[in-house]
């Protein structure tokens, strides 16, 4: 097997892995506040950050090179989390990920003020087409709009903002820095409205936050092994398979039919950003690559995101060679 094919296998387990995390995440909403199902995945979660803590070798305190972007990305985090929490709670898993699937879209324009990037017309072509089949999903006008709607967006815009901050400060920012800020302004701020939507967990609930946080840092693991295995526009572009899943974790565990404009909206949107992957792995066609080096799940606030590894630290130099080799 080829090196290509082994990272996009890796990438399809991963993204298997986060669909299913995600049925836990609405059987629970169903139940419980986002709020609360946030604060305790992020809680489970600092046992697992404590040991990539203690194997972290790189030299350096836990303050950050950029605090002022640090604190724009923490921001972002924080409002990512709870908002895709609250939209897979509220919304069929389906519309939920065609709209999360919007983010390379907005991270194509973001990084024009934030990097500097220059978008030709056939990128601006796909981003207008791709946000098109946002509308098509979303259907102003003909269907009722809910928070969950409104929460997903919110979801793909912070998401996308957090993402091109990463790629901005992340070679010179500390991997565990860019973990542990968003977790503990997550602990610290869910903590803090915990008491106004606060519900009794049974230990079955409990577990099941744990088994979310421990498939999260699992599924996270495999993308950073597919990254570091194949190239970054074979790999990106293996997070719209999440769509099968959803389409097959509707129907089979909350009676959920995808209806047909939610299909052909996601069909335009997932075709938008595999052009735009496709023309950013093309050499003289983007300075930043910014969707390639920015990809990674978005909406779960407890795990380490690709874009924080694959832009840092040692790991910097190898993933750049990478992406040379690709264009």
């Amino acid at each position: 097997m080829s090196t290509n094919a082994k990272g996009a296998v890796l990438a399809l387990v991963a993204f298997a892995l986060f669909s299913t995390h995600d049925v836990f995440i609405k059987t629970l909403g169903a139940i419980y506040s986002p709020i609360q199902i946030v604060f305790f995945s992020v809680l489970l979660s600092f046992p697992l950050a404590t040991i990539m803590l203690m194997r972290d070798a790189t030299p350096g305190t836990l303050l950050p090179v950029h605090p002022w972007w640090m604190a724009v990305r923490t921001v972002g985090a924080v409002i990512t989390g709870v908002s895709a929490f609250f939209a897979f709670s509220n919304l069929p898993l389906t519309q939920t990920y065609a709209i999360l699937f919007a983010t390379p879209l907005l991270i194509t324009l973001l990084s024009i003020p934030v990097l500097g990037e220059k978008v030709r017309l056939p990128r601006w072509i796909a981003v207008v087409v791709g946000l098109a089949g946002v509308m098509v999903v979303l259907r102003p006008g003909t269907t009722d709009l809910t928070f969950g709607h409104f929460a997903a967006i919110v979801a793909a815009f912070s998401g996308a903002f957090a993402s091109i901050v990463v790629r901005k400060i992340g070679a010179e920012e500390r991997t565990v820095v860019m973990l542990l800020y968003p977790m503990v302004a997550n602990f610290v701020v869910m903590g803090a409205a915990l008491a106004f939507v606060y519900k009794p967990m049974p230990v079955e609930h409990l577990g099941m936050l744990a088994i979310i946080s421990v498939m999260a840092w699992i599924a996270a693991r495999f993308i950073i092994a597919a990254y570091q295995t194949g190239e970054a526009a074979i790999v990106a572009p293996m997070q719209y398979s999440q769509i099968l899943w959803a389409t097959g974790y509707g129907l089979l565990f909350f009676d959920e039919t995808p209806d047909l404009y939610t299909g052909i909206g996601a069909g335009i949107i997932i075709a938008s950003g595999l052009f735009i992957v496709f023309r950013e792995s093309r050499g003289g066609n983007s300075e930043n690559t910014p969707v390639l080096r920015t990809r990674s799940r978005i909406g779960t606030p407890s795990v380490l995101r690709v874009s924080d590894l694959m832009t840092s630290g040692r790991h910097r130099d190898k993933t750049l060679a990478k992406d040379d080799d690709a264009a």
